[in-house]
């Protein structure tokens, strides 16, 4: 993916790394679509942002993707750049039912079948540009779990492998799939993450990230490098002890 010149949509972008890093390559000379559920924080964010444009969208709702999907080409038929951000992080104890299975079910409803309808609602569109990517958003919770959020982490592994599949079934066409893999950043993903010392900084993370982006655009796993003590344990040998630690008493 080249830093600058493209037309992107973002869903998910009204917070967190989505809106950093929707600011970021507006600023890099990208067009730039904001997606989300509040009408009033779009309204926000174009007000302050002259350039960006927004769409109403909730992922968890299939009709809502296809209208919005409309809605996005109708005004930006290059559009060129999916950027699957949208997504969900609940704490859960799976040692009772009732600890665990609605939470479950949202999770999955947003993070992974959000993603998948995402890609079915742009990917032949996408297939029309001849410079084209969908960039997915694992975690470094794909690889290393978080005792405390096991949907989450299994939604975020389950994106992994989903983008590793896609890589090999759209490798003759012109569409790249790239996975930005986060490690924990300093957002209101939970509450109270955005104060943990153990975060990384939103505006160090979204530095790296485009600078990555800009010396490496054909890039597959976008890392920063905090993230790479989860996503190499296994390769490492030192799996267990990353877990031990990942996992500490705070």
């Amino acid at each position: 993916m080249r830093i600058h010149g493209n037309v992107i949509f973002i869903p998910g972008a009204t917070s967190g790394i989505g809106l950093a890093l929707a600011e970021r390559l507006h600023d890099e000379g990208n067009t730039v679509i904001v997606g989300g559920r509040r009408a009033d924080i779009l309204d926000d964010i174009a007000a302050r942002h002259p350039g960006i444009d927004t769409v109403v969208i909730d992922v968890a709702d299939p009709a809502s993707i296809t209208r919005a999907a409309g809605e996005v080409l109708a005004r930006h038929p290059d559009l060129n750049v999916l950027v699957t951000m949208a997504g969900i992080m609940r704490v859960e104890d799976w040692t009772t039912a009732s600890g665990f299975v609605h939470s479950a079910e949202e999770v999955v409803t947003t993070n992974l079948l959000g993603t998948i309808r995402l890609i079915g609602a742009f990917v032949e569109h996408l297939q029309t540009r001849p410079d084209a990517t969908i960039m997915t958003v694992s975690s470094g919770l794909a690889f290393t779990p978080l005792r405390t959020t096991p949907s989450y982490n299994a939604t975020k592994a389950a994106i992994h492998m989903l983008s590793e599949t896609l890589r090999l079934q759209l490798a003759g066409t012109s569409v790249r799939i790239m996975e930005l893999e986060p490690p924990s950043v300093a957002t209101d993903l939970l509450p109270g993450h955005r104060d943990e010392a153990s975060a990384m900084p939103l505006d160090a993370f979204i530095d790296e990230v485009i600078d990555i982006l800009r010396e490496n655009p054909d890039a597959t796993e976008v890392q920063v490098e905090r993230v790479k003590f989860l996503r190499y344990g296994e390769a490492r040998g030192d799996y267990p002890e990353v877990v031990a630690a990942l996992n500490a008493p705070a």
